[in-house]
């Protein structure tokens, strides 16, 4: 094993750990954890008009991801932020902002079937300091959507920081040809076809199917109709719908982490207290990541992962990105 090899390796059991101790534990395992010189997204080539791409250009003096400990949700959102150069990075005066959070189950912020109202509502908070034009918050829910955004407290936390907090209405649906190996023409929710920045805000969960929803899973949530229907080719249409949707952004919450009987969840025994953020510009990387550490997952498990890697939209070897670490 060369050099290069052997400090890969070492970083990848440091990444590892800071996930699996979570919470206070964290601290001295982030040691050592600086940024990797060496590594750098791949570029993208040109893509089709139908793809919604989102991203900021590379800087490569900065974190590609950030991992934030041990602090309140929205303390952990703000400096994973900062750690990537800060918001004014991604969003710029006058821009119209879609964040979108994991909104999709009738379920209380403990039972975190859903991303945390208080890291969402920071976001809303950074975003419009930045100089948004407009905020919005959506996403196309599984339960009935007042009673999710509501139960969920994200409606009222969003509204609150100042956002516009969007509720899924059939006739904002519009009919997009996706270009996907297997997502073709489907119906996709306006807002997300509109914006000047995306903001993937998703939470860390187990998933029954596909065993994990991170980021990419995330953006099952832009889609209307018949969205099951594609749970029997699941691993082809999240890398389908990566390659249509990149966002400027991607802030993992995994304040709490939903470790089993996911998605809907509900029991809190399923659920681990982590006060973790994984944000970066890579989100391949941050799936990769958070799908090894807190469930021992990889892309033999998870071919979704080589699929958009294949794309060219990030990098499986999560270890080979410039990270960066702190606790609070």
């Amino acid at each position: 094993m060369d050099n290069s090899s052997g400090n890969d390796a070492t970083r990848r059991e440091a990444l590892l750990s800071l996930l699996r101790l979570g919470g206070l534990g964290a601290g001295a395992a982030a040691l050592g954890v600086g940024l990797s010189a060496r590594s750098q997204k791949p570029s993208d080539t040109a893509a089709p008009a139908a793809k919604r791409d989102f991203s900021v250009p590379a800087k490569p003096d900065l974190p590609e991801m950030s991992v934030i400990q041990n602090g309140e949700p929205a303390k952990l959102v703000r400096r994973a932020v900062d750690e990537l150069g800060g918001i004014r990075r991604f969003v710029s005066r006058g821009d119209i902002v879609v964040v979108k959070p994991n909104v999709a189950w009738d379920r209380t912020p403990e039972q975190s079937a859903n991303t945390n109202p208080e890291a969402v509502a920071e976001m809303v908070r950074m975003c419009l300091e930045a100089g948004a034009k407009k905020v919005i918050v959506t996403d196309v829910t599984i339960n009935q959507a007042v009673r999710t955004f509501q139960r969920s407290g994200i409606g009222a936390a969003a509204r609150a920081a100042g956002a516009e907090v969007l509720l899924p209405e059939e006739r904002l649906f519009k009919s997009v040809d996706l270009k996907g190996d297997v997502l073709r023409s489907w119906q996709v929710f306006e807002p997300f076809l509109n914006a000047d920045k995306m903001i993937n805000m998703p939470v860390a969960k187990h998933h029954s199917l596909c065993y994990v929803t991170l980021g990419m899973k995330n953006w099952y949530g832009i889609l209307g109709g018949p969205r099951h229907q594609l749970h029997q080719r699941i691993h082809e249409s999240l890398a389908d719908l990566a390659n249509f949707m990149r966002p400027t952004l991607t802030v993992l919450d995994a304040y709490r982490v939903l470790l089993r009987n996911g998605p809907g969840g509900g029991a809190l025994a399923d659920v681990a207290l982590k006060k973790t953020v994984v944000a970066g510009t890579d989100p391949v990387a941050i799936d990769a990541y958070a799908a090894k550490g807190f469930w021992n997952l990889g892309p033999e498990q998870l071919p979704y992962l080589k699929m958009a890697a294949a794309k060219r939209l990030g990098a499986v070897a999560f270890e080979k990105v410039r990270t960066k670490t702190a606790s609070l």
